[in-house]
């Protein structure tokens, strides 16, 4: 690989460069490509910290709440480290045709996380306590969230069997952000609303039913 190359190329340069003779990498496609490499592997770290600061000031702004903001966001977190590391199992590197894959499975992964928090708010705000509430969300916003995040995830993996190794790589790597982003949303998230909802916020009034309507003292989802 382009990597293995520069190294080789670095450590013989080292070993015999002197002062009136220097090694250094040549140009070319190759020689550009991995120096291309090597500058993104230098931000990677940089451009991923600042999609997640927009998108938490976005949550921010929108809602309010930082626990909405943990909510949305944590579960998208763990899915881009989740790839990371199945890009390093796999083998495919960092480099300019797969760094904008962490952007897109973020900006797909955001809408499941806002479309359930923004259902589970809805009826949280109504007196619901957080379980049924989660249910009804998953009866409704869920089944859209799954449905799309399928149809997304199903579209893709047929690229895994494309003979172009660019294409494969992306059709893996987009499927199991789009799947994994969709779980987030539907399992992690609410669980996180769960653990950020505190007993000692809700007081129970009545049960009706199977149902336990509860009035929220000091709403989980509100400003913090």
């Amino acid at each position: 690989t382009l990597k293995t190359v520069v190294a080789v190329v670095e450590k013989f340069a080292r070993e015999v460069n002197t002062d009136d003779v220097r090694f250094l990498l040549a140009a070319g496609n190759s020689g550009i490509e991995a120096a291309t490499n090597i500058e993104v592997e230098r931000a990677h770290k940089l451009i991923t910290l600042v999609v997640y600061a927009v998108v938490v000031l976005v949550c921010l702004l929108t809602f309010r709440s930082w626990r909405a903001a943990v909510c949305i966001v944590l579960p998208l977190y763990i899915t881009s480290v989740l790839c990371e590391a199945l890009m390093t199992w796999l083998g495919i590197g960092i480099k300019v045709a797969t760094l904008p894959v962490i952007a897109v499975g973020v900006g797909i992964g955001i809408d499941y996380g806002i479309y359930i928090y923004n259902k589970l708010k809805y009826y949280l705000d109504r007196g619901w306590n957080i379980h049924d509430a989660y249910g009804e969300a998953l009866k409704t916003t869920g089944r859209a969230v799954g449905f799309t995040g399928l149809t997304l995830g199903i579209g893709v993996a047929t690229w895994v069997f494309s003979p172009i190794k660019f294409q494969a790589d992306m059709g893996i790597l987009l499927t199991f952000m789009f799947v994994w982003n969709m779980v987030g949303a539907l399992l992690v998230m609410p669980a996180l609303a769960l653990f950020l909802c505190k007993p000692a916020d809700i007081e129970s009034v009545e049960e009706k039913g199977s149902r336990s309507e509860c009035i929220i003292a000091t709403p989980p989802f509100g400003k913090g």
